[in-house]
């Protein structure tokens, strides 16, 4: 019998609200797609652009954007444009 294998796309946001104060809990982080396909796969922790480190298990469409990953993504992305 064999195992047959599905891939789906993953969102570049990613949360998981156990980490240590608290604060980033409630957000959706950015995070490398690479990265996120690996979490998901293994079950490593992934470091979002704002530094927060965790194990994705949460569905991030149910958190808003973190502030701080979505400042630092609008000055990568603008970097790119100039």
């Amino acid at each position: 019998m064999a195992t047959e294998l599905v891939t789906a796309p993953i969102e570049e946001t990613v949360t998981n609200p156990v980490t240590d104060d608290g604060g980033h809990d409630r957000f959706a982080h950015y995070v490398r797609k690479s990265d996120a396909t690996r979490a998901t796969v293994e079950g490593v922790p992934v470091r979002a652009l704002c530094g927060k480190v965790w194990v994705p298990s949460r569905d991030p469409s149910k958190y808003p954007v973190c502030p701080e990953c979505a400042k630092i993504r609008d000055r990568l992305l603008n970097r790119g444009n100039n």
